[in-house]
């Protein structure tokens, strides 16, 4: 994607058109068949219009660690979206504004489950917070966003 696509993409989030901007942008998750929450966050990315490829798999520990994402930021699925590692359930902004700015940063994480996050039943009941997942195994993740 161009850093115009990105930009256009982050616009489309923020006036709730995003279902014609991110065509073409290719989501691919790896999630437990039986978790229920996953399917909504792949539901979520849809209705922005990605393009999401959902794999299936009882391995998720070994696709978390393949992509280098610490057990401390661990969630329920992970995601690869141009280059980037995705973990859990983080809001389409979040992913919109990594897209569009592109930093030097393996991925993002929102760790486990948090009510009301995208796919996650119940009430918003305190900020998210998206940390970074640094490319060098030994820095320390950042907070990146907080919705």
């Amino acid at each position: 994607m161009t850093r115009r696509g990105a930009l256009l993409l982050a616009v489309a989030v923020a006036t709730g058109t995003a279902a014609q901007a991110a065509p073409g942008i290719r989501v691919e998750v790896w999630q437990d068949p039986n978790c229920g929450c996953c399917g909504g966050w792949v539901r979520h990315m849809r209705g922005a219009g990605f393009e999401v490829v959902a794999h299936d798999t009882a391995e998720l520990d070994a696709v978390k660690r393949a992509n280098g994402v610490p057990e401390a930021l661990w969630s329920c699925h992970t995601a690869l979206v141009e280059g980037y590692v995705v973990e859990g359930h983080v809001p389409v902004g979040a992913l919109a504004r990594l897209l569009a700015e592109r930093p030097d940063i393996r991925g993002i994480s929102l760790p486990g489950m948090p009510l009301g996050s995208p796919g996650m039943n119940g009430p918003k009941t305190e900020p998210f917070i998206i940390y970074t997942l640094p490319r060098d195994p030994a820095a320390e993740p950042a907070v990146y966003a907080v919705e």
